[in-house]
């Protein structure tokens, strides 16, 4: 299945962007790309510049961008809907759990300490 996304390109510690047309199987660093459609510079102030003609021929044809890559042409008003959060999502519910089960050992120490004075009821 063919890939609109980002491919890496520049020094260290100066990261530009190239939008390209590749397949989803290749890795982003494999070089084997079927089309560049643009290419973009998140540090700067700088407008990206996208073959608008191209990307929207492309996905009439079934291609789908990446997620990054749909929220910055949702951004440019070239692709019309909402954007797509991209960052993971947050595990609070995992913490919770952890707390809750930190708990329940406390009620069994509690019960343990109950029993007690029974035993040494039955010794004297």
């Amino acid at each position: 299945m063919l890939k609109i996304r980002l491919q890496r390109i520049g020094r260290k510690h100066e990261p530009a962007f190239r939008l390209v047309l590749t397949d989803s199987k290749n890795s982003t660093k494999s070089g084997k790309l079927l089309e560049v459609l643009g290419s973009h510079d998140f540090r700067g102030d700088k407008k990206p510049v996208i073959q608008k003609e191209r990307v929207l021929y492309w996905m009439s044809k079934g291609v789908k961008p990446s997620n990054t890559v749909h929220n910055l042409l949702v951004s440019e008003k070239i692709v019309e809907g909402k954007k797509i959060n991209v960052l993971p999502k947050k595990t609070v519910a995992k913490k919770e759990e952890v707390k809750e089960e930190a708990k329940t050992p406390e009620v069994k120490v509690e019960e343990v300490k109950s029993e007690a004075p029974v035993e040494e009821a039955k010794a004297e």
